[in-house]
């Protein structure tokens, strides 16, 4: 039994000091913070953003950065709801599979161009970041649709309870969000195929002398991302029953902070999905006290930069680099020392 539950390391279990101490400053700050009514608002607002996270940490772990995922959700939601109209409204079934389909098509795309032309990840995804973002404004005018079929409007209320501060309710995308958990995990951590990805992520050259496919490691991180911001973006219409161009734009940001600081090694071969789901925990939380104080939001924007650039600073090429420095360091002061 002990074997799967999750081994808590210094990371997780700093999140988990900072998440308790935050909580209980806006406990003593705030009179909603600590309402069911808040607490599951949070839980079904983070859900999409737990899925971003979860494809978000394949792609980190195998050694590459994806910050285009957002907007691919945003295109699939266009896609889907067209699809979907076109053919008569459809149902949950057709919607999932054309959601992970449309969007795992999206993410092979950034592998192709990644693996087949040789190009870094970033510079790849910073390009059909605008390059899906542009396509989708262009082609429907920035418009709303809101015209969408009945079963996909209608809400699915997994458990709800009347409180004095209204009703607490726990939505489908939650419940759609522990599926989509459990099955990267047991992907990254049961599976041979994750430990390829982390073998990949850790040394690219050594993996591919131990007759790892690099190629078919890149096709599965990117679609794994891919799939997964499909799925966020079929939840995102569920929940705001409707499809908004810009209303995911921005969220990759956020999410980015949030898996790095759950631990994963942006140069690749680290990082655990108790950390993600934790340092995505962490920034909700942040977020949503900052709200709650009527601080400004722009402070929130502050503090998600200042996790990315932190983390880039401590990643393992840089440090790599600094230990190497305080070598030559040492290495200098001895020769001096022995001269003298």
């Amino acid at each position: 039994m002990r074997k799967f539950l999750p081994r808590l390391g210094s990371t997780e279990l700093w999140l988990i000091a900072v998440i308790a101490v935050i909580c209980g400053g806006l406990a003593l700050t705030t009179d909603t913070f600590l309402t069911l009514v808040n607490l599951l608002d949070l839980l079904n607002y983070s859900a999409v953003n737990v899925i971003f996270a979860a494809g978000l940490l394949v792609v980190l772990v195998a050694g590459g950065i994806d910050i285009s995922f957002a907007v691919a959700a945003s295109v699939v939601q266009y896609l889907v709801a067209t699809t979907l109209l076109s053919l008569g409204g459809g149902g949950w079934a057709l919607g999932f599979a054309l959601s992970i389909g449309f969007g795992a098509l999206l993410g092979a795309f950034n592998a192709a161009l990644i693996y087949h032309f040789r190009i870094i990840s970033i510079v790849v995804t910073i390009a059909t970041f605008n390059l899906f973002f542009g396509l989708l404004m262009f082609f429907t005018d920035g418009v709303s649709i809101y015209n969408l079929p009945d079963w996909l409007v209608e809400r699915v209320v997994l458990f709800e309870h009347e409180t004095a501060n209204g009703w607490a309710e726990l939505t489908l995308p939650v419940a759609i969000m522990a599926v989509v958990v459990l099955a990267t995990w047991l992907l990254l951590r049961r599976l041979t195929l994750g430990r390829q990805l982390f073998a990949m992520g850790d040394n690219p050259e050594a993996a591919r002398r131990l007759g790892i496919s690099i190629g078919k490691m890149h096709y599965l991180a990117y679609g794994w991302l891919g799939a997964c911001a499909g799925i966020a973006g079929l939840m995102q219409m569920h929940y705001a029953q409707e499809v908004v161009p810009n209303a995911l734009y921005g969220r990759e940001l956020e999410v980015l902070a949030a898996v790095v600081l759950g631990g994963a090694r942006l140069g690749g071969g680290r990082g655990t999905l108790l950390g993600a789901v934790l340092g995505l925990a962490l920034i909700a939380i942040t977020q949503n006290g900052l709200n709650l104080l009527g601080i400004s939001p722009y402070a929130f924007r502050m503090i998600v930069g200042a996790i990315i650039l932190i983390a880039i600073c401590m990643s393992g090429e840089t440090l790599d680099v600094l230990r190497a420095r305080l070598a030559r360091r040492r290495a200098i002061t001895r020769q001096q020392e022995a001269l003298s």
